[in-house]
């Protein structure tokens, strides 16, 4: 059962405990913990959720390891005023915020931690301000807000339960309207959004949603949430090292330090708190120092031969929320250890730095061969966070930084952290797919002096090109007049399905064929997949070539994963 360290003073009604006029830290944290647990036990059911019938559906993953990144934020705050925990809450999930639905939902939070301010209980018709100003920033968050998606769900929930307050109304009561309005307006979705209509589906964002409140109303209506449910630290990525430090070694390296520390207000003043100080005791006990403060977390990185002197001077101004420790006399196989290669705070920052989103061996080798400094490792059903960009933006040592997400449910997370970021001026380039981000950072630059005139040229590459790919499919569906059976193989330009098949060489060839002569294009790039085998290569080439002739036609071993074949034409 989830349990602070010290149980706040709340009055409870004993037959009712959580009908109460008043939301606290403490039952709001709580509140929180079963909105994750709820939407943890139904993210596969959010998957399948999908417009296409591809095996790309990421939105539950991406929204529960969203809010249990807030969750890890506060489970050990110990503290029953709202605005501190909904700040730290809300805070968490910016960082941990995955794809488009997960930068939504953070916004969500993020703006309803902001109507609490100053509020260390709020009783409903705070609470209904405070929501309303929630979907405010969620719908400013996205560029072009879409209706029949979450941000619909969340706006007429919110509505309804505001219009719905009486002098009678309590924590309670509030809760269940506005879980009964929104899972009626997810209903609602397939009426406001055609391409929910045709497919056969709600909206998955909106899905998703819905399982966190009601996980909240779970939650107020007495069910108690092990720990268990959770497993909110992902297990460590299986490192592959080779053992060259053995028990006749010496140690000539020292560790790389990595933490972040929650600042705590009975130990130090969170508001006043600089990083100054830190930094200067740092450089007395190593080097290759990174330390910033980002509202009450400070994250800090080190080459230290005493890291325990940095976890005891850190340790008196708050709690660790995490830390890593490697010793870098240990060699990793592979690519060159890029994740501790921190230019030293001292050194005079270069013009410009890159940062590429990639999937796949092949195309990580490609992008940087282009100049990508930082790759982080993502792409469909592995959208990286928030926090992941900042983590690339800070080991470059540069005045701007050109991001390339290479996906549309990236985008949003890449921007979200590019705000955030403020050592660096952050130029977000909206590369939608990998082709697209390839056509821009090719054409790059970077001897120019002036970053928008790259940002324009980049963009201006972009939209001379056309991207597709192929997909397996994963149920039948009747799309734009196309009958799809599960299995076949699905061609897809830009973000209309165009092709159904169940020859993968047939469809490849087709999809080639509409790709270079319905838009007029001369060259035509394939980035062949990791789950392919060398006599469909064989064939798949074939058949493009046949279909393509008098087509320049370039093959990249890619290895990315789901789509088996992208392609770019130029």
């Amino acid at each position: 059962m989830f349990k602070p360290k010290k149980k706040a003073e709340i009055t409870e009604n004993k037959k009712e405990p959580y009908n109460l006029k008043y939301l606290g830290g403490w039952l709001m944290a709580k509140m929180a913990f079963g909105g994750a647990a709820r939407l943890r036990s139904n993210t596969e059911e959010v998957n399948r959720l999908n417009v296409f019938p591809v095996p790309d559906g990421d939105t539950g993953d991406n929204m529960r390891m969203t809010i249990e990144s807030g969750i890890a934020a506060i489970e050990d705050l110990d503290s029953d005023d709202l605005a501190e925990v909904m700040k730290v809450f809300s805070h968490g999930m910016l960082l941990g915020a995955r794809g488009n639905s997960g930068v939504i939902l953070s916004q969500f939070f993020s703006g309803t931690a902001k109507g609490f301010e100053g509020t260390d209980k709020a009783d409903p018709s705070t609470l209904g301000r405070a929501l309303e100003m929630g979907v405010k920033q969620a719908y400013n968050s996205v560029m072009t807000p879409t209706e029949g998606t979450i941000l619909t769900v969340a706006r007429e929930a919110v509505e309804y339960a505001v219009s719905s307050i009486t002098p009678q109304s309590t924590i309670r009561s509030f809760f269940s309207d506005l879980a009964k309005e929104m899972h009626e307006s997810l209903k609602r979705t397939p009426e406001s959004l055609a391409v929910l209509k045709e497919a056969g589906v709600v909206d998955s964002g909106g899905a998703g949603l819905l399982y966190i409140i009601e996980g909240f109303n779970n939650v107020l209506n007495g069910e108690e949430v092990s720990r268990e449910s959770l497993q909110i630290q992902a297990p460590a990525k299986a490192v592959s090292v080779r053992m060259d430090f053995d028990s006749e070694s010496r140690m000539e390296y020292g560790y790389c330090t990595e933490l972040m520390i929650q600042l705590m207000k009975y130990k130090t003043d969170v508001d006043a708190f600089s990083v100054g100080p830190l930094r200067e005791y740092l450089a007395g006990i190593g080097n290759s120092i990174v330390a910033f403060k980002t509202d009450s977390l400070v994250k800090v990185h080190v080459h230290t031969f005493e890291p325990e002197k940095v976890l005891e001077y850190c340790r008196q101004f708050g709690e660790f929320v995490s830390v890593k420790i490697e010793n870098m006399s240990i060699q990793h196989t592979g690519l060159a250890d890029h994740d501790h290669d921190h230019d030293d705070e001292e050194a005079e920052p270069k013009q410009y730095g890159v940062v590429s989103v990639s999937n796949g061996s092949g195309i990580e080798s490609l992008f940087r061969e282009l100049g990508a400094d930082e790759i982080v490792e993502g792409g469909q059903t592995r959208n990286p966070s928030t926090n992941d960009f900042l983590d690339a933006f800070r080991k470059i040592n540069a005045k701007t930084i050109f991001v390339f997400p290479n996906n549309s449910n990236i985008l949003m997370a890449a921007s979200q952290a590019a705000e955030l970021y403020d050592r660096s001026s952050v130029i977000v380039i909206p590369s939608k797919s990998i082709g697209t981000g390839y056509a821009a950072l090719s054409v790059a630059d970077f001897s120019d002096p002036d970053p928008e005139a790259i940002k324009k040229g980049m963009i201006d590459a972009m939209s001379s090109v056309v991207s597709a790919y192929l997909s397996p499919t994963v149920r039948d569906a009747l799309i734009n007049g196309i009958n799809i059976k599960k299995g076949d193989i699905i061609g897809v330009i830009e973000k209309s399905i165009v092709l159904a098949s169940p020859d993968c060489r047939e469809a490849a060839g087709s999809l080639a064929e509409k790709l270079v002569k319905d838009n007029g294009k001369t060259m035509l790039t394939v980035f062949i997949g990791k789950d392919t085998d060398d006599d469909e290569v064989s064939d798949v080439k074939n058949e493009i070539e046949e279909k393509c002739p008098g087509c320049e036609i370039y093959y990249i071993d890619g290895g990315q994963e789901v789509y088996p074949y992208l392609f770019l034409a130029e």
